[in-house]
């Protein structure tokens, strides 16, 4: 089972510009999402395995937590690093931590 880190670790790492994946829908990344992740809805995470770093961490958000954790242990059990944050985009919002709206980045 992966490993889960808080929203609060989250924060130096995405400062760091490591590597964050958002695996919500479209239309619930529009409505907000943490700045400069990545959007790559669940569905599609396997087909997106190549293109993510295989030699870093990948870290893995949704809304609360559920959706990213199932990334997550798909994503290492094909061999990617890779973390879930606990509590998701809506534990990052409660916080009070900036907020993207609109486009896909």
């Amino acid at each position: 089972m992966a490993h889960e880190i808080s929203v609060d670790e989250l924060v130096p790492l995405l400062e760091q510009g490591q590597p964050i994946i958002d695996v919500r829908e479209p239309d619930e990344y529009a409505g907000g999402h943490v700045p400069g992740v990545r959007l790559v809805p669940l569905g599609t995470v396997p087909d997106e395995v190549d293109s993510l770093p295989q030699d870093r961490t990948v870290y893995v958000i949704c809304h609360s937590g559920a959706r990213s954790l199932r990334a997550a242990d798909y994503l290492l059990s094909v061999g990617v690093n890779a973390v879930s944050v606990a509590g998701g985009t809506s534990a990052w919002v409660q916080r009070g931590l900036d907020v993207e709206h609109g486009g896909l980045s």
